[in-house]
């Protein structure tokens, strides 16, 4: 068990939670949820002793082992990636590499060969002979094909990179394991071996996520960080989404039952008060009203911007098409793929990392030009973009404002009409004057979304847009995107947001296409039944 009592975390002025005590039980797998900003990492990072709590303490069993998602690849860079991995065992770790020096040394001392004797059964012991085995199971089911394995960490990219520290941590088996955006940077397929192994794990899981399919597939409880305190709820997210509006609205009824009754009584007093007859009644009314009290409703830390996208011009029937399509870089990445593209059609573009899926979005949008074929655009397409990767549109030494009215129709916007639309998507006061490369990520994502609101395009296009993104932005975008009437293509590894707005889906897989016209769901099916060979 860990448990934290009375922690209090203070910035400066800002205080992100006050006299929090709460204890995770083993066998649990908790999703730490909350606002960004609200304090989630910070109080991940005070359960792992990284961080000092201005007040309070954290408390864990005897002999209980903590380990904990850690972002430092560049410690690694040149060690092979098999033994970043065994490193998470640390006691592992320190007997295979003394067992190595005994073994490739040429002469030994008396008390080496005697250590010698010993160092083999110690490593049996600890797992030695099965971690490789054990380790490369990690790695393949988080896509780091084997013949990687041996090469250093440097030779994958940034993304992968953080897939192998968590195989380090997860190859630790710890008894408690804390895991802050597991999921970023994994494709869907690595998402569902996640959400196995964690399922698996016997001990106690704290996971902050954004990701709403993972967090209802892992999590036995929820760990809301709102109000400045932590409640716990029994379920997985979408079971604390019911029973916190259960409990609000049940507070707000009981709230106007109480108003009701204290106006009733107020009006009694009033009257009667002075009335000889009555005073009685009326003082006993008094003490029934003193008695009263209506239950604070705090303001929730989750606040969700307002996204809309209007087009601004009708969009006809034609959007786009594209023939004989192929691509190659240092391999094919795919060939000869045709289709054409309707206008009224929300297309997800799926496969795991590496394959070519930003590739193709860009090739439909003519950001790219394919190596073979050819892709042409309705001439009433008016495109909206959402890249992956925010420097693609945001330069530097530009303030957020700035930058945004340069998106604004012709007839163009006053300061005050920037500032109040950027409200909508949760910029205040001075922020709309921050440098956008002092940005968060949130706020990064937030002001592209700004910007594809203002443009008004009658074709939207999004790669990975939810990376960035609290539950509330997420859920903000996803209902604005459902509403929207015409043709959206987007890249995800984001199944609930797939789930929820895709009707055609196109998988990049083993170089080859597949253009499918259903939902995930009757695409997963297909693809069951076509394995069955039905």
């Amino acid at each position: 068990m860990i448990a934290a009592s009375d922690i209090t975390m203070r910035f400066g002025q800002q205080t992100l939670f006050e006299n929090v005590s709460v204890k995770f039980t083993p066998g649990c797998r908790y999703g730490l949820i909350g606002a960004n900003g609200s304090g989630k990492s910070t109080f991940m990072k005070i359960l792992t002793g990284e961080l000092a709590p201005t007040f309070g303490s954290v408390a864990v069993d005897k002999n209980c082992r903590i380990g904990f998602l850690k972002q430092n690849h560049y410690d690694y860079e040149d060690v092979p990636i098999l033994d970043v991995v065994y490193m998470g065992d640390e006691k592992l770790w320190q007997i295979h590499q003394e067992r190595e020096y005994l073994y490739n040394k040429l002469e030994l001392t008396d008390e080496e060969e005697e250590r010698a004797n010993d160092i083999e059964s110690l490593f049996a012991d600890a797992g030695g002979y099965t971690m490789e085995a054990s380790a490369a199971k990690l790695l393949i089911g988080l896509g780091i094909p084997e013949e990687k394995h041996t090469q250093p960490l440097s030779s994958l990219t940034g993304g992968f990179k953080l897939r192998v520290l968590l195989a380090q941590v997860l190859f630790a088996n710890p008894d408690i394991l804390l895991l802050d955006e597991p999921t970023n940077h994994l494709d869907m397929a690595s998402i569902d071996w996640l959400c196995g192994v964690l399922k698996n794990h016997k001990g106690t899981v704290i996971v902050i996520s954004h990701n709403r399919y993972f967090l209802n597939e892992v999590c036995t409880n929820i760990a809301d960080l709102d109000y400045q305190e932590i409640r716990l709820f029994t379920g997985n997210y979408d079971d604390f989404m019911t029973a916190n509006a259960i409990a609000l609205e049940n507070i707000r009824r009981e709230n106007q039952k109480k108003e009701t009754r204290i106006a009733e009584l107020k009006e009694f007093i009033n009257r009667f008060g002075a009335n000889a007859s009555k005073a009685r009644q009326a003082t006993s009314r008094q003490k029934e009203l003193d008695k009263i009290q209506l239950e604070e409703i705090k303001p929730s830390s989750r606040v969700s911007p307002y996204i809309r996208f209007n087009p601004r011009t009708r969009l006809g029937e034609k959007v786009l098409e594209c023939e004989n399509v192929g691509k190659t870089y240092e391999y094919e990445l795919f060939k000869e793929f045709s289709a054409q593209i309707g206008n009224n059609e929300k297309i997800a573009v799926i496969g795991t990392n590496g394959v070519g899926k930003t590739t193709l979005l860009k090739i439909l949008l003519k950001l790219v030009s394919p190596d073979n074929g050819s892709v042409i655009h309705g001439e009433t397409m008016e495109l909206s973009y959402f890249p992956q990767d925010a420097s693609e549109l945001l330069g530097k030494g530009e303030s957020a404002i700035n930058w945004l009215a340069k998106f604004a129709p012709e007839e163009g916007l006053t300061e005050q009409d920037l500032r109040s639309f950027m409200g909508k998507m949760l910029f205040s006061g001075d922020e709309v004057h921050k440098m956008t490369e002092v940005l968060s990520g949130g706020e990064k994502a937030r002001l592209i979304i700004a910007k594809m609101m203002l443009e008004a395009g009658n074709v939207l296009a999004l790669d990975e847009p939810t990376n960035h993104l609290d539950l509330e932005s997420i859920e903000a975008l996803n209902y604005s995107l459902t509403l929207y009437p015409n043709t959206v293509l987007f890249v995800s590894h984001d199944r609930e947001f797939i789930s929820s707005l895709a009707t055609r889906i196109i998988e990049i897989a083993d170089g080859k296409i597949t253009d499918f016209p259903g939902t995930l769901a009757e695409y997963e099916d297909f693809k069951k039944r076509r394995a069955k060979g039905k």
